[in-house]
């Protein structure tokens, strides 16, 4: 009986042995033939926003590129976690990815902990950071104020007076200007809205004063002198306000570099010649002018990152809003 045993348990091994190089050499096959069929680019918003724009961008571009249909899905809900929920779960296969506003799910990682199902860095691997999306700081001309020295003395001599709008709890919006808030000491009342359209319509009329706000949705009101910028939010000047200060040079605060991020990530532990690939495809296109020029009519700034930069800049993203988050005890609506 032993005997009988013995030679059962060697032909098991010996057949796991013969099949394993079988399974590796199908799955080798598998990613030298990548991509073999459709991918999937989930966009975790409605159509029309500036995720929905680059990730359609991104898909046609990528289409063209790896010989295969790139399909934009748009999974809109919840701040985006609905979307990015579903591409967390979806197989680490290089067939399902996801056309993230990185900046925004860095602040639900903490702003909506207690509720969202995924981990931004445990269950993703990042593909390539692709852009950014400046934000501006403008005021309503009632504020008696020409720069951002002006406001901040204004906004020190009338404690609670200053009403600024957002489109939301955890939009960037809200917390660049929390941040900046708090980093200078300034009493600033919040109001929400639901929404940035909104929140323009009444800080164009005077309903409230001021706002940090996208420089895409703001730039027609600023040429229309609607609104008075005042700094811009990146490290350096932009092209589309070249005479607008930036944070730091308008107020001393030392690397105030706040914009909203975009890129695209894929479930955890897809292989890495995948991502290497559609990254090295993504730095490719992003080089072509009548793509930068396609992004820049949309407000973004093309920023390629490769994957192991893009993972540094998501764990800073996620740290610096943390602590703003905390700081400023900002909590959902």
């Amino acid at each position: 009986m032993r005997q009988i045993i013995t030679q059962w348990i060697v032909i098991a091994l010996c057949a796991t042995v013969m099949s394993t190089p079988v399974f590796a050499q199908s799955s080798n096959a598998s990613i030298k033939n990548y991509p073999d069929k459709p991918i999937r680019l989930v966009i975790p918003y409605p159509p029309g926003g500036a995720t929905d724009v680059i990730g359609r961008i991104m898909a046609q571009e990528l289409s063209k590129t790896i010989g295969q249909q790139v399909i934009p899905d748009n999974r809109a809900g919840d701040s985006g976690n609905i979307g990015a929920d579903m591409v967390a779960k979806s197989p680490a296969d290089g067939y399902t990815l996801l056309m993230g506003a990185l900046t925004s799910h860095s602040i639900n990682a903490y702003l909506d902990k207690d509720k969202i199902k995924y981990n931004l860095e445990k269950d993703f691997t990042p593909v390539a950071i692709v852009g950014v999306v400046p934000l501006v700081f403008v005021v309503n001309p009632s504020v008696p104020v020409k720069n951002m020295k002006e406001f901040i003395a204004y906004a020190k001599a009338n404690p609670g007076k200053l009403t600024f709008a957002s489109s939301g709890a955890g939009a960037p919006q809200r917390l660049a200007m929390e941040m900046f808030r708090y980093q200078l000491g300034l009493d600033l009342l919040h109001v929400p809205y639901k929404g940035s359209g909104p929140a323009m319509t009444d800080l164009v009329g005077g309903q409230v004063l001021c706002m940090s706000e996208t420089v895409p949705a703001a730039l027609q009101f600023i040429q229309a002198g609607q609104l008075r910028p005042l700094a811009v939010t990146t490290a350096k000047r932009i092209s589309q306000l070249p005479d607008v200060p930036t944070v730091t040079e308008a107020t001393g605060l030392p690397n105030f570099d706040v914009v909203s991020m975009f890129g695209i990530e894929a479930p955890a532990n897809t292989p890495k010649p995948i991502i290497d690939k559609l990254s090295s495809d993504i730095k490719l296109i992003l080089q072509r002018p009548d793509v930068q020029e396609r992004m820049l009519a949309a407000g973004v700034y093309v920023n390629y990152l490769n994957p192991a930069e893009s993972t540094k800049r998501i764990s800073r993203e996620l740290t610096m809003w943390n602590k703003v988050i905390k700081d400023s005890n900002i909590k959902p609506d």
